[in-house]
């Protein structure tokens, strides 16, 4: 299967010629030619989510928003209908009371955050989990305690039922940082992104490249391939960040 976690980036119409009405083309025509079997997307407000479900014709698109009356940027998943079959959904808040919507960390920024988890079946009775989340843009102490909520979720929901999990998304932090050097000690989960250099790049400014999504394994998924998607036509790309595709197998 192809796994994809793309930042699509909030659309308020700020980015000029990369503005979302003018990379919806290079977009559509990109997801219809490498057909993921699941996309995790992050920053999709309500109608860039709605666009997504009139677009994506082939799949089933799910997401809550993550203000307290479910508004808002979600953490969106998109799977194939033909491929997958959902057997469960649910968002939870990186916070101390991870159920009440909109809740977050007070050392963390006025954004609240979430994570949104969706087990899956695949047509050849393969049954996995795939955790997308989106962590705070400010504070590294409160990515440090998202990673850390998130590490003990995944171990609690194992401790149910083991099974095969993917965590990806955009982590808003670099290799070298104390949370994502911490949440590399996390027993049985992979970084497979190590050898991809950058994956935001403000739509092509050299001076902000920086390497912050990440897509995570658990040691019972074999990794085939990865790659950054880093179209660009007439200085338009897909998104401000390089969406990351990986082809996996599950054991």
């Amino acid at each position: 299967m192809k796994i994809l976690t793309f930042n699509i980036r909030c659309d308020y119409g700020q980015d000029g010629n990369n503005n979302f009405e003018f990379r919806k083309p290079l977009i559509k025509e990109k997801l219809s030619k490498e057909k993921p079997d699941v996309i995790c997307f992050q920053e999709v407000l309500p109608h860039v989510a709605a666009w997504l479900k009139e677009t994506l014709t082939d799949y089933y698109v799910v997401g809550v928003g993550r203000t307290e009356t479910y508004e808002g940027e979600q953490m969106t998943i998109a799977y194939r209908k033909d491929i997958l079959n959902l057997m469960e959904f649910k968002t939870f808040w990186l916070s101390p009371t991870p159920h009440i919507p909109g809740s977050r960390y007070e050392i963390q920024s006025d954004c609240p955050r979430t994570c949104a988890v969706a087990t899956f079946q695949s047509n050849s009775n393969k049954i996995f989990r795939v955790y997308n989340t989106h962590l705070d843009h400010i504070s590294s102490s409160a990515r440090m305690l998202g990673l850390n909520q998130l590490r003990n979720y995944i171990c609690s929901e194992n401790d149910k039922v083991k099974l095969p999990c993917i965590l990806l998304g955009d982590f808003n932090a670099e290799p070298d940082s104390p949370e994502i050097t911490e949440f590399n000690k996390t027993a049985g989960m992979v970084d497979l992104t190590t050898s991809i250099p950058v994956t935001f790049h403000d739509f092509g400014k050299e001076d902000n490249f920086e390497k912050i999504d990440y897509i995570y394994i658990s040691n019972d998924i074999q990794a085939n391939s990865i790659l950054a998607w880093s179209d660009c036509i007439n200085g338009v790309y897909l998104s401000d960040h390089y969406p990351i595709c990986v082809d996996i197998t599950i054991k």
